[in-house]
């Protein structure tokens, strides 16, 4: 590092100090409590901006640091950057098109079981690949499908399971993943909201065939934008790497020539022989890379993970401690045998309580206490997929209560013990008065 950058790196840790020490502290009623959002401090503003100085604006030495390094850190063999979790969706599922898996690849029409009540970009790859979704419901409290359910949905065209560890809480995993090797289904895990969380001890993310995780700033870490797909069966490494990289069947990095040693040695498809393997595609695929400005910033951010889970394990104890026994309210609870790395914190108003969701939720917003839906609620009600080939298993009963009568507010770690204490004697001054 040259001098002059050293005084520049210098300055930007006096900048945001400056920037923190400005904004003041929390006035309950006024300040914002956001219900997620990044936490950022001088060295993650440091990493962005040296990356920006040394102008590495493409994928490079970070974003191989980084990928190495989540690699570990989730126990993954192979992990791949992506421009966005949903784009790691996309390349998850799309990966199970590919021909290389043989009898294993999924065709259209073949079906996909997955949640209802769940972000869209779970489901989406699936109707982008003219694959079918099977939706089942979920259980309230821990707001994720159970392997019953997965069990009595699996029909003679389906293949393949894609859920989300809800708001960080673990489903089944383990049961699930033992009921799709036994029906020869693959099971994509949906990570984006769970990194840290663990069930049997085991960290979620480790029990799929593929798994995702995004760096959206509402997320564990951050890049701004972001994702990633992590696996550790190379063959599907490998096709994640050709379809997020343009279809390319090429696995040279970005400034590299001739890593196989046979650039000009190959015959694929009806080209000459000899054709240049850089130039050669083998799938039909994207451009979803990510930068190096993304992942200097994400390396920064993962040496904090810990420290990140763990105060959203307090946050969120905290939160369920105080609101414990108030009326009208269905409260979360953690899967059996699980440590969720929390998201968020779910609270369904019960229908036949003495208050309504929509009142409770107003109030607190009133009270600058921001609140955000259970995501799509149902799936299967909004008018993107109306008309969209889907199948029901069972019913979606607690799917139109979570639609009707949940939301959810914050756990991150930027929200303080005086925060978290303000959010529980809104909830239970509005509580009270309601009784």
């Amino acid at each position: 590092m040259t001098e002059r950058v050293a005084r520049i790196l210098d300055e930007v840790r006096k900048h945001h100090q400056d920037t923190q020490a400005a904004q003041g502290g929390f006035v309950p009623g006024v300040t914002e409590i956001w219900p997620s959002g990044a936490v950022l401090d001088e060295d993650d503003r440091v990493a962005l901006v040296e990356a920006a100085l040394q102008m590495r604006i493409a994928a490079g030495r970070s974003s191989r640091q980084f990928e190495r390094t989540f690699a570990r850190t989730l126990k993954r063999r192979k992990a791949h950057l992506t421009n966005s979790g949903s784009s790691a969706n996309l390349l998850a599922v799309s990966a199970l098109t590919s021909h290389l898996l043989g009898d294993q690849r999924l065709t259209p029409g073949d079906e996909v079981v997955t949640v209802a009540a769940g972000f869209p970009t779970t489901v989406n790859p699936i109707l982008q690949n003219g694959l079918t979704p099977v939706f089942v419901d979920v259980d309230l409290r821990t707001y994720n499908a159970t392997p019953e359910r997965i069990a009595a949905a699996i029909g003679p065209r389906t293949r393949a399971i894609i859920m989300a560890h809800t708001l960080g809480n673990p489903y089944q995993v383990a049961e699930i993943a033992q009921l799709a090797e036994e029906h020869g289904l693959m099971l994509i895990e949906d990570n984006c909201d769970a990194v840290g969380s663990t069930y049997d001890g085991q960290l979620t993310g480790t029990f799929g065939d593929l798994t995702t995780v995004s760096f959206y700033p509402a997320h564990h870490l951050t890049m701004g934008e972001g994702g990633c797909v992590l696996t550790s069966n190379l063959v599907l490494a490998r096709i994640v790497e050709s379809m997020r990289d343009w279809g390319r069947d090429c696995w040279c990095e970005p400034g590299e020539n001739d890593t196989c040693r046979k650039r000009f040695g190959y015959q694929m498809g009806t080209l000459p022989a000899g054709y240049d393997h850089k130039y050669i595609f083998s799938h039909v695929g994207y451009n979803l890379k990510g930068t190096d400005l993304q992942a200097a910033l994400g390396l920064s951010q993962l040496a904090k993970l810990d420290e990140f889970c763990a105060a959203r394990r307090r946050n969120w104890r905290r939160l369920r401690e105080g609101l414990d026994g108030l009326p009208g309210l269905i409260l979360p609870e953690p899967t059996p045998r699980s440590d969720p790395s929390w998201f968020g914190f779910a609270i369904t108003v019960d229908p036949d309580g003495p208050y309504s969701r929509v009142e409770l939720m107003d109030f607190l917003e009133s009270r600058k206490i921001g609140t955000r839906r259970l995501f799509a609620g149902n799936l299967t009600r909004h008018p993107a997929y109306l008309d969209r080939a889907h199948r029901v298993a069972g019913d979606l009963t607690n799917s139109d209560i979570v639609a009707g009568q949940t939301f959810w507010i914050g756990v991150y770690p930027g929200l303080t013990d005086e925060m978290i204490d303000y959010v529980v004697a809104t909830v239970t001054e509005f509580a009270g008065a309601h009784r």
